[in-house]
């Protein structure tokens, strides 16, 4: 009994997130560990329709991304703790230079290039239902 919870635990821990960003449901695979958010999106070359990663950090920083071994382009928003857009770039494949957020932030979310434009995603929009902060 106690091992079919903790399996039902893990899965449950390893499910997207649902968030709700300019009026869409994205489902994001979440990187809330240090492994989890060094690997990131490396070495895929796709992702789902209106799907994306969102990486959470225990707490607020300056974030930095590179796109090594990623060779999917990719926009990136990322988030403060109250959960509001601080700002938006563009992440070049491959690419070893960093992109930083500008503003502390606790969230980034990558999504496939172009896509918070399409969906008229600003900074100052707040994103509806982001995980609690990683607790590492």
């Amino acid at each position: 009994m106690i091992s079919l919870l903790l399996l039902t635990t893990a899965l449950l821990a390893q499910s997207p997130a649902s968030l709700i960003l300019g009026g869409t449901v994205v489902s994001a695979e979440v990187a809330d560990t240090p492994t989890e958010r060094a690997q990131g999106l490396m070495g895929r070359v796709s992702l789902p329709t209106n799907s994306g990663m969102l990486f959470v950090y225990p707490d607020e920083g300056i974030r930095s991304f590179w796109m090594q071994n990623t060779p999917l382009p990719l926009s990136i928003a990322f988030m403060d703790k109250a959960g509001q857009v601080v700002h938006i770039t563009d992440l070049v494949p491959l690419e070893t230079d960093p992109k930083n957020s500008e503003l502390p932030a606790m969230y980034a979310l990558e999504m496939t290039r172009g896509w918070f434009e399409a969906h008229n995603v600003r900074v100052g929009q707040s994103v509806a239902g982001l995980p609690n902060a990683a607790t590492r």
